[in-house]
């Protein structure tokens, strides 16, 4: 009531079935807009308060109902002709306007928007409107008038008097923020929607002097999809109710401004409607998957064409195969599809539409089948392969794990169905396996040519064995197709079978290394054993058995009860044409058990150093062989001696003339000089003729199990077969623990093989005993130390990313080795022995290590003990040998440079000899009998422990009274601690074939950077 009493409402404005009044509020810098609704009884204000109705509501209608006392026009509203300006009384006599008019005052000013084209942008211009209806700009912002009255504008007819108040609204406010400081004749273009927004809640809006609304609702373009030669048209353009582009990104639709949207892809003046593109048939399926669901998110679309799909649901893609062959020849071509049977097929990225409804594209789903098509079958989509015999096979069984459906649709089409029958074929010595199909015609159907009496077709035993190998589910026939393995057959004889084909000779009999698993097969199959089958029991029963060999008349020893039964075996190997692998341990006699079976015209090959121990025990146990050294410049052989001694590097210069010889019998003394089958050594040793052959090692396998493979086809060519077969039929299952290879690959050697170790045979031999003494780096030899170590980890690292061996590896670790043992060994270190001018003592200063050894070494001296020091460095020797001199110590050295040999040896096995031995580990480590020495010091660990008991055997072996102290010398935290766990997962490796482990560990990349720490 006071509201309404104090006159606070005004500014009506009839809006047909509303009237908006504004009311004055005490604190308020906007006036509350009141709509009031007659004919419903409703009401609204936007004061937000929380009384409904509010006082501003109420006061609103009160005005309204207050009868008229003057004439007074609606806000916005020129006065009726006759009618007095607003704010003037009227005529007297003059009859009243329409109820409550007069109770709501005119507003005493208000503001007035113009809007003028200027080129491609609008200028905006607020103008304030006094109730006199003059004009003039608004040139502060709304915030700066808040509390004070507008002045009349200049130029008025009576100036100076202060107006009333102007009430701002909320849109006139919003208008204002937008506008900013910038104020009078400023077009915030870049905030279009937000001042439309307020715009559209203004009444008075000018655009070029002409009334015109503004609309919040952005206008944007409209699609259709229509017919169009044989495909159909896309076609974008401007919505029809556009009548006129007033500015950019702005329309005039009838009296309403509007603002564009969707301007990116119409352009800000509609210039580039209309846009069209066409789309083929091919293509409908990327139009109704990917290009109208994109579309219609952003405009309204309408479909006015029949042509067009409808989407199907979402499914999934698949690789189809289009497989045809010929002869040995399979042709596929693979292709990216949705749908069984196809509905579409995804060409150059983009979707073909072949039947039915168009289905949904999943491109993560695509990417992911073409990177398993590309990385499991090798092919790319719409790209013809061929597969030629085998491969074709491989790529069956390829496809097999890649769809077990497509595979057996496959393999009923093209690959036939019949099954392979296989059928033994033994006569006497001699073996075959033949396969034949069950039907001589594929699905009872012959090709072209092909009678009633065509001959079976037939696979070649060895392409089922390889692919039966391979784990290949198909063989090639022999004249072209394919056929399906015997798998239950090849599981049950199919390794065995392998073997034989491997074994056997080009007129097809096996060997007789062979005969026992050829034996083995008949008495399965009940066939007849093949003829001299019988002589060769005693190999199968542990040589329970064997016959007793009657000893040499010549021979001057007495056989130790091992010794006798390794006579026997030999012997018993040489009557059967068999060969044999002497494994025992070192210093076991394996040269005087040869000696014992030696018969007729022989050949030794051996290491240069042990030539002359041939010779020494040939004089002492066989003093009746007449024996010749074939060695030196002048070498010729003797065709008279019964055995010739030779080395393996004579071999494998005069391999033509020693293969051309008829020998009865070939031993190879450390025989592991063969251990690589690459090696021109062994490749020599492959072509001597020879009844007997004989190999000799106490370590007949050092690092990899190719090394006995190499040994065994050395004696017993074909009884391990190929060698890539025995690396996947042993080789890789031993390496990866797979259960049963080891012990079986030990039964299939085991009568060709025999190895003792001393400690179960020579119970007389003093003990042996091993311990680690370890040092620690001085300060100066650390710093060096962790240098070397960071460079040479670089090293190894990078050589392994390039793809280096293990093998290769291992020689970038040299220079760190070195570092651990004494820095004089690393170039530039300034403590080499190569520094010339300097005495021998002051050319190094001793290492931790050094004095370490030097320590024990008179410990051992003064104790009345012998020692041999050895390493792998001959350099290390250098420093060593000063420091000795000067504390006193005889000693004597063995290396590749010494020229008496035995000289050397003689003085150190006399009693009245130097207490220590110097020795290089390659030329100390074979063929010496040093057993005056007790104690063994080995200066620098070496990645092969079998290198290293090679060694330390030199000293405990028979004719050795007193127990052996074997001392490995370790820098502590260095890459000699690892090493030391290194030989342990090596001796895995031989102790895998010869009956003391069950798996084999091989160096990884891994082992190498765990080293380096």
């Amino acid at each position: 009531m006071k509201l309404a009493r104090e006159g606070a409402a005004f500014g009506r404005e009839d809006r047909g079935d509303a009237v908006v009044v504004r009311v004055k509020a005490a604190g308020q810098p906007v006036a509350p807009t009141v709509t009031l609704y007659p004919a419903d009884a409703e009401w609204t204000c936007d004061c937000g308060g929380r009384v409904d109705p509010c006082a501003h509501a109420v006061a609103a209608a009160i005005a309204l109902s207050q009868p008229a006392t003057q004439g007074q026009p609606a806000q916005g509203q020129p006065a009726a002709q006759g009618q007095p300006a607003q704010g003037q009384p009227a005529a007297q006599g003059q009859p009243a306007a329409q109820g409550g008019a007069a109770a709501v005052a005119a507003p005493a000013a208000r503001l007035r928007y113009r809007l003028r084209r200027k080129g491609l942008v609008l200028a905006l211009e607020r103008m304030i409107v006094h109730a006199s209806g003059a004009e003039e700009p608004l040139r502060s912002s709304l915030a700066s008038l808040a509390g004070r009255g507008v002045r009349a504008p200049a130029g008025a007819e009576r100036p100076g008097p202060r107006l009333p108040e102007l009430y701002p609204t909320h849109e006139d406010l919003a208008i204002d923020r937008l506008v900013g400081t910038k104020q009078h004749g400023y077009f915030p273009s870049d905030r279009q929607p937000e001042l439309f927004a307020a715009l559209a809640g203004v009444a008075d809006v000018e655009l070029d002097g002409a009334p015109i609304r503004v609309s919040s609702e952005a206008i944007g373009p409209r699609a259709a999809v229509r017919d169009h030669d044989d495909g159909v048209a896309l076609v974008v353009e401007r919505d029809p109710r556009v009548d006129e582009v007033i500015a950019s990104g702005v329309v005039r639709c009838g009296g309403t401004l509007h603002l564009l949207r969707e301007t990116d892809l119409t352009g800000p003046k509609l210039e580039r409607l209309p846009l069209r593109r066409v789309f083929s048939r091919g293509d409908l399926g990327k139009l109704v998957t990917q290009v109208l669901p994109e579309l219609t998110k952003r405009v309204p679309v309408t479909v006015q064409s029949q042509r067009l799909p409808r989407a199907g649901g979402a499914s999934k893609p698949r690789i189809l195969l289009d497989l045809s062959q010929k002869d040995h020849t399979l042709s596929v071509v693979p292709s990216l599809v949705y749908g069984d049977p196809p509905e579409a097929r995804i060409e150059g990225g983009r979707l073909v539409h072949l039947s039915g409804p168009v289905p949904v594209r999943d491109e993560a789903a695509e990417r992911e089948l073409l990177i398993r098509l590309r990385d499991e079958l090798h092919l790319i989509p719409g790209r013809r392969v061929d597969f030629d015999g085998a491969e074709a096979i491989r790529f069956a069984s390829r496809l097999e794990a890649w769809d077990a459906r497509a595979f057996a649709d496959a393999r009923g089409e093209l690959f036939g169905k019949a099954e392979l029958v296989p059928r033994f074929v033994i006569d006497d010595r001699a073996f075959d396996v033949e396969f034949e199909l069950s039907t001589g015609r594929e699905d009872g159907e012959g090709e072209a040519g092909e009678g009633a009496g065509a001959p079976p077709r037939r696979a070649d035993a060895a392409a089922v064995i390889r692919a039966w190998q391979d784990g290949l589910p198909l063989v090639p026939l022999l004249g072209g197709g394919w056929a399906p393995l015997p798998g239950a057959w090849l599981e049950k004889y199919g390794a065995r079978v392998a073997d034989l084909l491997a074994a056997r000779r080009d007129d097809k009999e096996v060997p007789p290394a062979a005969l026992p698993a050829l034996a083995a097969l008949c008495d399965e199959i009940e066939y007849p054993r093949p003829s001299g089958f019988d002589k060769l029991m005693p190999l199968l029963d542990g040589f329970a058995s064997l016959p007793e060999a009657p000893l040499p008349a010549d021979l001057t020893a007495t056989l130790r009860p091992y010794q006798r039964r390794g006579v026997d075996w030999l012997s018993f190997l040489r009557d059967a044409g068999l060969g044999a692998v002497l494994a025992d341990d070192m210093g076991l006699g394996k040269t005087l058990q040869t000696l014992c079976a030696v018969r007729g015209r022989t050949l030794v090959v051996c290491p240069r150093s042990v030539v002359h121990n041939w010779a020494d025990e040939i004089r002492r146990f066989r003093p009746g062989l007449r024996f010749a050294i074939y060695h030196g410049a002048r070498r010729a052989l003797d065709p008279a001696a019964d055995v010739t001694l030779t080395t393996y590097a004579v071999l494998r210069n005069d391999v033509e003339l020693l293969a051309a010889q008829a020998w009865d019998i070939v031993v190879l003394d450390e025989a592991q000089a063969i251990k690589n089958p690459d090696s021109q050594a062994a490749r020599a040793a492959f072509a001597l003729r020879a009844e007997l052959r004989v190999a000799l090692s106490g370590t007949p396998v050092e690092n990899r199990l190719d090394e006995l493979w190499s040994l065994l086809h050395f004696t017993n060519r074909g009884l391990l077969g190929g060698r890539s077969a025995f690396q996947e039929r042993y080789g890789r299952p031993i390496a990866e623990g797979a259960a049963g290879a080891a012990a079986e690959l030990r039964q299939k050697i085991r009568p060709f093989v025999l190895r003792r170790l001393k400690r179960e045979v020579a119970p007389e031999l003093p003990p042996r005993s091993e311990m680690v003494l370890y040092c620690e780096l001085e300060e100066a030899e650390r710093e060096l130390y962790e240098a070397v170590r960071a460079t040479t980890r670089k090293d190894v690292v990078e050589r392994l990313a390039q793809g280096a061996s293990v093998m290769a590896a291992l020689e970038a670790l040299l220079r760190l080795r070195q570092a651990a043992c004494h820095p004089a060994l690393i170039p530039g270190s300034g403590a080499g022995p190569a520094e010339a001018g300097a005495a021998p003592a002051a050319r190094s200063a001793p290492s931790s290590k050094m004095m370490r050894l030097l320590a024990a070494l008179e410990e051992c001296v003064a104790d009345g003990h012998k020692a041999l020091v050895f390493s792998q460095w001959t350099s290390l020797l250098d420093l060593v040998e000063p420091h000795l001199t000067e504390a006193g110590i005889p000693w004597s050295r063995l290396d590749g440079a010494t020229r008496d040999r035995a000289g050397v040896v003689n003085a150190f096995q006399s009693p009245g000899g130097p207490p220590v031995m110097l020795i290089s580990l390659k030329a100390g480590g074979t063929g010496l009998n040093l057993t005056a020495a007790d104690h063994v010091f080995l200066l620098d660990p070496w990645w092969n422990p079998a290198v290293e008991d090679q060694a330390a055997d030199r000293a405990h072996r028979i004719g050795q009274h007193r127990p052996v102290l074997v001392h490995r010398l370790v820098a502590k935290d260095t890459v000699e601690e690892g090493i030391l766990a290194l030989q342990e997962r090596k001796r895995a490796i031989a102790g895998a074939a010869l009956g003391e482990a069950d798996r084999a560990v091989a160096l990884t990349r891994e082992d190498l950077l765990a080293l380096l720490g």
